[in-house]
């Protein structure tokens, strides 16, 4: 049998997470050394691998009843190579470093056992969509494995250029960056759904590090209310910042 799909072989490396496509993520265990993955990731694997659902700390489930930010995870052990893919969402490794990593859950296909977890509160008057008024904060050494639909922007913010994003479109970001969140639209309009403009909510990222961006926005049906009423429409009462997530904080442990 002859085809060009004989041309997609596996990529042969000794790093412990490789792309094997835009696509799709590699991982090598070697008995030792766990990893976390979104359930339902996993697509093919090689060697003698087990794959077990991740127990949840009472830290965690009081972090997703309160926030709605959480990771389901399986931990994924043994010797061989296991290859992970969601939705055909384009994949991205990143280092964790001391600066940490401030992230939406729904973005994460993957990340190392040893890395610690809280989820924050992104400070505002109110609630929005997108990046969510709660996103995870990722701290410790190790890589986390990243989704995005399409390649996305990595923007460079300095003391001397801050970036302003989309906040339906922002993924990730240094935690060490401190983060404003203002409407694009007019004082006049900002009480309806993205003014005139088709330009809503968005986030202000100042002070040394980077911020994620993807080539998507991921909108509500614009006529959609969350709750009841009308200030559950726009983010605001029990389902907005202001009312539920001043300072709060989520921890894994």
């Amino acid at each position: 049998m002859q085809s060009p799909l004989f041309g997609y072989t596996e990529n042969q490396s000794q790093d412990r997470y490789t792309l094997q496509n835009p696509q799709m993520l590699r991982v090598t265990l070697a008995g030792h050394d766990d990893i976390l993955a979104r359930k339902g990731t996993m697509v093919a694997y090689q060697g003698m691998m087990e794959f077990d659902g991740e127990y949840q700390t009472p830290g965690q489930r009081r972090a997703r009843a309160h926030t709605g930010e959480g990771l389901d995870l399986m931990r994924c052990s043994g010797q061989g190579t296991v290859f992970l893919a969601n939705l055909a969402q384009h994949v991205h490794v990143v280092d964790v470093d001391r600066d940490g990593l401030t992230v939406d859950s729904a973005y994460v296909l993957a990340l190392d056992s040893g890395l610690h977890w809280e989820a924050i509160a992104v400070d505002s008057q109110f609630g929005i969509s997108g990046s969510g008024a709660y996103n995870l904060q990722i701290s410790g050494q190790g890589k986390v494995a990243l989704m995005t639909s399409g390649q996305p922007l990595m923007l460079q913010v300095t003391p001397d250029k801050y970036v302003n994003a989309d906040a339906d479109a922002v993924i990730a970001w240094s935690t060490s960056l401190r983060v404003q969140m203002q409407a694009q639209t007019s004082s006049s309009s900002v009480f309806r759904r993205r003014g005139n403009t088709g330009e809503g909510w968005e986030l202000s990222f100042l002070g040394q590090g980077y911020a994620l961006v993807q080539p998507s926005e991921l909108l509500p049906p614009q006529n959609a209310a969350i709750g009841q009423g009308m200030a559950a429409q726009y983010g605001m009462g029990q389902h907005g910042a202001h009312g539920q997530n001043q300072g709060n904080i989520w921890s894994n442990r």
